[in-house]
């Protein structure tokens, strides 16, 4: 148990310092572009080319908009997502996604925890389920044992490590006339290989731990601020907390676009141009870039890795623990010493330990990312529906309910992710 009280922080004014501003958005965008992601946008880099560049943009604008709804939700009520369902629908609606969530999020952990640990190895030799162990391990300790204020800037500091795969595209020479003609005119295909890779594009944009996550540490945010409440009871605060989540949001999600542009760009001009064009795991990305782009490539983009898997376990375990402590009414939030929220940290735990242990298994990593993705893609849809029904009722939001425009951009974004898991079911079947 850590003996370091919970600090407390001064309420957000708009002359604070514009880093200052930057928190739960940022540190999302961040964590979307983690290992398993990283595979996903080289692989498509590599077996598309520049026919998939067009897909971020795409992206961007509902992404901005389902995730601004859940931060709205957080800040608003003062409750995570998980406690806001529990309070309105029956309680076997919620554990049972929330129990895929727990399985999709666990997957994805053993996924990015085991691409951590390969990176290393690609840099410095060793042996690879002693950095899997090493990696778990270290971000468990970090998330128990520094209190969420001192934790949180840790995070941030760590988003800076995707400007690595900003400065592996300027390692390499790419042809910016190509790039640019085809993202005004992209070269669409209805063949079902291209139609699954803009499925696995939108589905590791939008994924529902992002949700849990940046409405929960919207809470956060707000406890550990000294004199801030839910804005339903400070109605004064809502106009600059609500622009701070704008920015933070708009900011945090263009930096993840901005890189996953950049992590296909990188692909399609390395491995796509010169023939390779499958790729598994991003750590085999990385080792194609050594011979194709030279030394300084792959460096940037293996410590990228580790960076982004450093940003994103915590996120995937941390979500999980909110979403099963919000349900069964437990005391839950980074903030709270280890003996304040046992089940909360309990769970934080299994899901990490665990996502270690599936690295000693026989778990063929593709598959296994394959069907975190379809798990991710079917309940994203009902829990992104079920957000804007609760952004849109007074009787959760007060005086804050959400605008129009955003709520079609959060509808936009839900429909385009059911006609997704739907273009899934089809082409699966063909």
């Amino acid at each position: 148990m850590t003996s370091v009280m919970k600090e407390e922080k001064t309420p957000a004014t708009p002359n604070q310092p514009f880093w200052k501003k930057l928190g739960p958005g940022l540190i999302t965008g961040a964590a979307d572009d983690d290992p398993s992601s990283i595979a996903t946008y080289s692989q498509v880099g590599a077996g598309f080319g520049y026919a998939m560049l067009w897909t971020v943009f795409i992206t961007f604008p509902l992404m901005v908009g389902i995730q601004i709804v859940s931060a709205h939700i957080g800040r608003v009520t003062g409750n995570g997502l998980a406690a806001n369902i529990r309070q309105r629908y029956p309680a076997w609606v919620l554990r049972s996604l929330v129990c895929l969530l727990l399985v999709a999020n666990t997957i994805n952990l053993a996924a990015d925890i085991g691409a951590m640990a390969a990176a290393l190895k690609l840099l410095i030799g060793g042996p690879l389920h002693l950095y899997a162990i090493i990696f778990g391990l270290l971000s468990l300790a970090l998330q128990i044992f520094i209190p969420f204020p001192r934790y949180a800037p840790i995070l941030k500091m760590l988003t800076l490590s995707l400007f690595s795969y900003v400065a592996t595209v300027f390692a390499v020479k790419v042809p910016w006339g190509e790039v640019f003609e085809h993202i005004i005119m992209p070269s669409i295909s209805w063949k079902a290989d291209y139609v699954v890779a803009i499925v696995a594009v939108f589905g590791t944009a939008i994924s529902p731990y992002l949700f849990f996550w940046q409405s929960s540490q919207e809470v956060e945010e707000q406890q550990a601020a000294k004199g801030e409440r839910p804005l339903k009871h400070a109605p004064a605060e809502a106009q600059v907390q609500l622009q701070r989540i704008k920015i933070d949001t708009y900011i945090g999600l263009g930096f993840s676009n901005l890189i996953a542009f950049f992590i296909m760009l990188t692909a399609t001009v390395t491995m796509h141009l010169h023939g390779i064009t499958d790729i598994q795991t991003s750590s085999q990305a990385a080792e194609v870039l050594r011979p194709v782009a030279g030394e300084y490539a792959f460096l940037l983009f293996s410590v990228g890795i580790i960076g982004t898997g450093l940003l994103a376990v915590p996120v995937l375990a941390g979500s999980a623990a909110y979403a099963v402590g919000e349900s069964f009414k437990w005391r839950v939030g980074l903030g709270k010493e280890l003996m304040q929220a046992r089940g909360f940290y309990a769970i934080l735990a299994i899901a990490t330990l665990l996502g270690v242990a599936l690295n000693f298994t026989s778990m063929d990593p593709i598959k296994a990312l394959f069907w975190s993705s379809v798990i991710n893609g079917v309940i994203a849809v009902p829990f992104m529906a079920i957000m804007m029904l609760l952004a849109a009722r007074e009787d959760v939001m007060g005086r804050f309910v959400v605008t129009r425009r955003l709520q079609v951009l959060g509808w936009l974004a839900t429909v385009v992710m059911a006609v997704a898991v739907l273009a899934m079911g089809i082409t699966s079947l063909l």
